[in-house]
């Protein structure tokens, strides 16, 4: 088989660990590995894949002028769950297969949702008087790989776990140890927390406001791990100014993240930056798994999580 160039191109890197076990893999199947890391526009990625049979991304936005200029790419793989970051459209134009590693990412999201939760009940950390979690009430909005694992966990804490997936069956929800319930409006209002994990996409950007966020019990709690894009920030600000009870904490910071820290204090909370795979073995798995998919797609033809 023919040696083929694969390029990991990541402005925020991944661990050395991870490039290492990305390297073995690569060149276990007889590839050769290229890394562009911490680079510092779209024209330096540019100039890297001009000659990249594969590509590997976390966040990095693969554009439809990065396609365009790598005539040799036939696949791009996006190492984590969210593929919002890849033009799809001018993948499927180009012929070029784009791939995300679902699953990879998945306990450590989890486990950031569950920490954000105790974080904002213990008032993030300070000397007011908190609130325990056991005995609440947790409503997963999409019930995938991360949001079982968050029901998991909370369950595991003494919460009452509730979720809404109008892709599942009441019986699958069921089976993953959550209560299914029928609409959007009756998880937000009839649960102490709501922990979010749906994409960005046309029908999901600007889709929590206002009025699903006010439906919320006295003293709930929102955690977005998913997209800042999904929260329709005019709506959130308006319903934290009117709902003093209300508390919000997000793993990306909205755009109207100070003034809602100078208004609303210990009620928000955001992370400097996304941190739900920053750990050691998400790095290692996301990365890796991108890898083992490019040596199958090449040396077996399999297209198993094409996204088009």
């Amino acid at each position: 088989m023919e040696m083929k160039k694969i390029l990991v191109a990541t402005q925020k890197p991944f661990a050395s660990t991870a490039v290492e076990g990305i390297r073995n893999v690569v060149e276990a199947a007889g590839h050769k590995l290229e890394l562009l890391e911490k680079y510092a526009a779209e024209a330096d990625l540019i100039e890297a894949v001009k000659d990249a049979d594969a590509l590997i991304v976390r966040s990095d936005k693969v554009s439809r002028e990065v396609i365009a200029a790598a005539p040799s790419l036939k696949i791009v793989v996006r190492a984590g769950a969210g593929y919002d970051n890849l033009d799809l459209e001018a993948c499927k134009a180009a012929g070029v297969i784009a791939m995300n590693t679902p699953g990879q990412n998945s306990n450590a999201v989890a486990e950031l949702a569950i920490a954000m939760m105790i974080y904002m009940a213990r008032t993030q950390f300070t000397p007011a008087t908190g609130t325990e979690i056991q005995g609440r009430t947790l409503g997963i909005q999409a019930f995938g790989n991360v949001g079982r694992l968050v029901g998991a966990k909370a369950a595991a804490l003494g919460m009452k776990v509730k979720a809404f997936d109008p892709f599942l069956t009441d019986g699958q929800i069921a089976d993953g140890g959550a209560e299914p319930v029928h609409s959007l409006k009756e998880l937000y209002s009839s649960c102490d927390y709501v922990s979010i994990h749906i994409p960005a996409t046309e029908q999901t950007v600007g889709s929590i406001g206002y009025d699903l966020i006010g439906s919320m019990p006295q003293g709930a709690t929102l955690i977005n791990t998913a997209r800042k894009e999904v929260i329709d920030e005019t709506g959130l600000y308006k319903v934290l100014s009117e709902r003093r009870d209300l508390k919000y904490a997000a793993d990306v910071a909205p755009d109207i993240i100070d003034k809602m820290k100078a208004d609303f204090g210990t009620r928000v909370f955001a992370t400097p930056k996304k941190m739900g795979a920053q750990t050691a073995e998400a790095n290692a798995n996301a990365g890796i798994a991108a890898a083992r998919q490019i040596a199958d797609f090449f040396s077996k033809g399999i297209t198993k999580y094409n996204l088009w």
